[in-house]
């Protein structure tokens, strides 16, 4: 799909170029200048966008996007919510013949797509989470796994990681703790409590033994091989919230992403997640395993993110990646558990309508047909080792991380530290990227991660023009810092 340039080697003074396989396309809409003049006069002044000057993105196929100029490699999946590719054939194809039947009917009636997508997509699920209720977007889908856990349980208090993200809703803005994505709002932190995160980097303790990614970090560790001593003491920071700050030490549950994405694509230390998970039901709780970037085959080894913490969660929550752009999310749990909402009556307007039940039907049949849960192990894996050649290569780099195509590049101003890199040259990077075509998400709490989520199609060649560009333009700052450092 993309191929490296014959002259892009850096042992040449050559920029890398892209090249296309689907080519340009000629844009026909409104002017750049006409969408950013009623972009500032008619949208809320929250809305922002990426870049000094923003793409104005009008058209994707497989992995490339097209704004009014030029193509794009995107390596961010339309914040890794492009799962199987940009206007994949069969997913269109799927999305054209439902709508041709039927466009919407809500739950009070039967329709054959909710029932044949409800089917597939447990089959999907381990042990007794068999039961899904359909939403529209990964913050409604915490939404409800909150009340469920609280009504199931008849506990108030719930947990969730510092630096996890899990929707910006009022009810899921306190499960966030990314001081970045909250307003000051009275009862947002109600009954909410935040666990130190088991970061092996940027945590308190942890090394280069700790994570569970084909690349671990530079940093110091006294751990023996396969053993992590790092949990345990996170381990005893989250028993202290148990011992201090729960009523009887009782708790509703858990919310863990199984790879935090918002946050950076922070990973946990070594069985920590599990042993979490073991607490909570201990106390009365269920644990909620937050499936919305992590899961449908992204990180490769499992279809699963969980699955690589060898637990069964009481709820999933998905999102995103479930519908390849399509707006869909669901709450997966057992029937027990389900049984709650029966106490009042719950309804979603929109939630499992036709048109989104024939799309991820779509989607999960095309990850399954082109084994994009196998190309995300073997590419993403292949990914993940060229970035940790860049890593040794440029003090700029600090961490590489991750596992398939859910990776996480932090950006650090020194290594010995890992004091991050801070916003403006971070943007330098950032923005260079985007002018030899390659689109990159930015994440942490101090925005200095280069999130890589790109549509799980994927392949070697794109892999290796990604590489090129990022030691390209991280050689490129760090001769613009030299000469600064001489002046």
């Amino acid at each position: 799909m993309f191929l490296l340039h014959p002259r892009s080697s850096l042992s040449e003074l050559h920029k890398p170029q892209l090249q296309q396989q689907h080519g340009q396309t000629t844009y026909k809409g409104q002017s750049y200048e006409q969408v950013t003049k009623l972009r500032q006069q008619y949208l809320t002044p929250n809305v922002t966008s990426y870049y000094k000057k923003p793409l104005l993105i009008h058209k994707g196929r497989g992995a490339q996007l097209f704004d009014h100029e030029k193509s794009y490699l995107d390596m961010f999946g339309g914040i890794v919510t492009v799962s199987v590719g940009h206007c994949h054939p069969k997913v269109n194809a799927a999305l054209e013949d439902q709508l041709r039947n039927l466009w919407h009917t809500t739950n009070i009636y039967m329709h054959p797509k909710l029932h044949e997508y409800a089917e597939k997509l447990v089959a999907k699920m381990p042990g007794d989470l068999k039961n899904v209720y359909f939403v529209n977007s990964g913050s409604e889908a915490n939404d409800l796994a909150m009340m469920i856990a609280r009504l199931y349980t008849g506990n108030h208090d719930i947990i969730s990681f510092r630096n996890a993200y899990h929707g910006a809703s009022p009810y899921t803005m306190g499960l966030t703790a990314h001081a970045t994505w909250r307003y000051a709002l009275p009862g947002v932190n109600s009954g909410i409590h935040h666990a130190m995160n088991p970061d092996p980097y940027t945590g308190i303790w942890g090394g280069k033994q700790c994570r569970d990614s084909p690349v671990q970090t530079t940093r110091g560790c006294d751990c023996a091989v396969g053993q992590c001593n790092a949990t345990d003491k996170y381990y005893e920071q989250l028993e202290q919230i148990f011992k201090f700050s729960l009523p009887r030490g009782k708790v509703a549950g858990m919310f863990a992403e199984s790879i935090q994405g918002v946050g950076g694509t922070v990973q946990y230390t070594k069985d920590y997640i599990k042993r979490a998970a073991e607490l909570v039901r201990a106390n009365g709780g269920l644990f909620i395993s937050d499936e919305v970037q992590s899961g449908f085959g992204r990180t490769g080894e499992h279809y699963w993110g969980f699955e690589a913490h060898d637990i069964v969660p009481d709820i999933v929550t998905m999102a995103k990646g479930i519908g390849n752009g399509f707006p869909i999310g669901a709450v997966v749990t057992s029937r027990k558990v389900a049984n709650v909402l029966s106490q009042a009556l719950h309804f979603n307007t929109f939630g499992g309508n036709p048109l989104a039940c024939a799309v991820g039907i779509a989607v999960l049949d095309v990850i399954d047909e082109e084994q994009l849960q196998k190309n995300s192990l073997e590419v993403g894996t292949y990914f993940l080792k060229g970035l940790e050649k860049l890593r040794d290569k440029h003090d700029v780099i600090g961490d590489v991380r991750g596992k398939g195509l859910m990776i996480g590049v932090e950006l650090v101003a020194d290594k010995e530290t890992r004091q991050h890199l801070s916003a403006p040259h971070f943007v330098d990077i950032w923005e260079m990227c985007k002018d030899m075509g390659v689109l990159f998400g930015r994440g942490g709490l101090n925005a200095n991660v280069l999130r890589i989520k790109p549509p799980m199609c994927v392949n070697q060649s794109d892999v290796d023009y990604a590489l090129t560009v990022i030691d390209y333009c991280c050689e490129q700052y760090m001769k613009k810092r030299k000469r600064g450092c001489r002046r």
